[in-house]
């Protein structure tokens, strides 16, 4: 491709020059093309960015590509290098295409349900709920290849980097927001299916006696608000509405809506699935 400008960059007084490329059509991967160009409109928004947009995104040749090399830089440590975690999450987002979809996914779904987010470049480049899904999905790879210890490593410089703590035998579906991200756990045996939202410092945990099928399985196109807390080896049917701060600690009926201390069915969700149209308000209808 063709630089179409070059900017100077100013580092320590020293002057250099970087070019940027302008993204070209790629109708084989359009969320790639499109995070192209929203990150070189960024590029020529703010020049001082324009060297690490560079190197991040528009130097690759493909989504795999450049996540790989993205996220093995921030997860790197002095005994795993950048270069041996990018083969790594390379070989995992080649090999399977079962997580390229869900990277995809994702990525839309943080555009489609969370207003701050008016391009695919902010939540890629920004938010660690994202990023932290991605590599957790690289984590769950390594441990279905019988790579135990290196998932777990894993799971470990994720928490470290994005406080965020998935177990890497975790089963997490496609199209999920974990906004803002802070403080997020799920369990070793917990299941999220597709189109599920969650905010920061939601748990899906254990009882803290039981061992075995322990945490909650969580259906399709379920929302589950900030501080929420669901314990051990429960259902969460689908298109149900999980309130902030909630204590769940029994199975939820599909299309309810649980509030409260423990938890409570309060009434039903506005929506078909609250996990994809981010209806947080809850109408307490009636109380069980």
């Amino acid at each position: 491709m063709t630089p179409i400008y070059a900017q100077k960059v100013t580092l320590t007084g020293i002057h250099q020059e970087r070019s940027v490329s302008r993204p070209q059509p790629d109708t084989t991967d359009p969320v790639w093309t499109r995070l192209r160009q929203d990150v070189f409109v960024t590029a020529k928004t703010e020049p001082m960015l324009a060297g690490y947009l560079h190197d991040t995104v528009l130097k690759h040749g493909s989504l795999e590509a450049s996540i790989s090399y993205f996220l093995a830089g921030k997860l790197a440590s002095p005994y795993l290098t950048t270069t041996s975690l990018r083969d790594v999450f390379y070989e995992a987002l080649t090999s399977s295409e079962n997580i390229r979809e869900a990277v995809r996914r994702d990525l839309q779904a943080v555009v489609e349900r969370d207003p701050a987010a008016n391009s695919l470049a902010l939540p890629y480049l920004n938010f660690k709920g994202f990023q932290a899904l991605q590599s957790y999905r690289v984590s769950n790879w390594l441990w279905w290849q019988k790579r135990q210890p290196l998932a777990l490593y894993l799971q470990s410089r994720i928490s470290e980097a994005f406080d965020v703590d998935i177990h890497p035998a975790a089963r997490i579906g496609k199209g999920i927001l974990i906004d803002h991200g802070t403080s997020v756990v799920i369990g070793e045996t917990a299941v999220v299916g597709n189109d599920v939202s969650m905010l920061h410092e939601v748990t899906l945990g254990g009882t803290g006696k039981e061992t075995g099928d322990r945490h909650p399985k969580v259906g399709n196109g379920v929302l589950i608000g900030a501080g929420a807390k669901i314990l051990g080896n429960i259902k969460i049917g689908d298109g149900s509405k999980i309130a902030a701060c909630s204590v769940v600690l029994n199975d939820v009926p599909p299309h309810s809506t649980v509030a409260g201390i423990p938890a409570k069915v309060v009434g039903k969700p506005n929506v078909a699935e609250p996990g994809r149209q981010m209806d947080h308000f809850v109408d307490f209808d009636y109380c069980i």
